[in-house]
């Protein structure tokens, strides 16, 4: 598969097929990350990965009692009224604490961070932020050249403290998400979203 076709075919699943991953497989899709731009020449990014045994302490904190009623009036709160926006979290919220569990491979990744992440002093500040998603990005590119794809899950205060003390993750060092990686299930179903052409959000000299 070539870059643009793993590009094109990439996409978010939270429903897994009962497969594991190689390790050598695990190891290209972190090396692809690594391979990414880093924002102070160090490429300060290490990679947790949680395997199955130890995966329901991990994610203890992740709400698992979400029904699509509840998602419905989650995002109701939100006051999201696009129709395929609000498909797409009805789907996606029941199975926040299942996608985590039933993944071949569940990846913590780190990055080494200077000052408060939550209150930067300015833009320059979030540039390790910022490089640690162009690293995610990269693997998850490389995962769907080997027909693996998966999803990412932004961590609550209540789950990135219990991550923290579990993992014993240095004090200097945050974690910007959960990246759940699998085969597909056969049952997969994928969720029409929006897409654009490059000529629906080009600008030229100004907005």
């Amino acid at each position: 598969m070539d870059t643009y076709e793993a590009i094109y075919s990439r996409r978010s699943i939270r429903d897994f097929e009962d497969k594991e991953i190689d390790i050598e497989i695990v190891k290209r899709i972190i090396n692809a990350g690594i391979r990414a731009p880093t924002n102070n020449h160090m490429r300060e990014w290490e990679f947790i990965i949680i395997d199955k045994e130890s995966r329901l302490d991990v994610i203890k904190k992740v709400s698992k009692n979400n029904k699509e009623s509840d998602a419905i009036r989650i995002i109701d709160n939100w006051g999201l009224s696009d129709g395929l926006q609000r498909d797409t979290y009805i789907d996606a919220i029941p199975k926040q604490h299942k996608m985590l569990l039933t993944s071949a491979c569940l990846i913590i990744p780190c990055f080494r961070n200077q000052g408060s992440l939550l209150k930067p002093k300015n833009l320059s500040a979030l540039n390790s932020f910022a490089s640690i998603w162009c690293c995610i990005e990269n693997m998850l590119i490389a995962a769907s050249s080997e027909g693996i794809y998966g999803v990412t899950r932004i961590p609550f205060d209540k789950e990135i403290t219990h991550i923290r003390e579990m993992l014993d993750i240095p004090e200097d060092y945050e974690f910007p998400c959960y990246l759940a990686l699998g085969y597909p299930s056969k049952d997969e179903k994928p969720i029409p979203q929006h897409f654009f052409q490059a000529e629906d959000k080009m600008h030229y000299n100004k907005w």
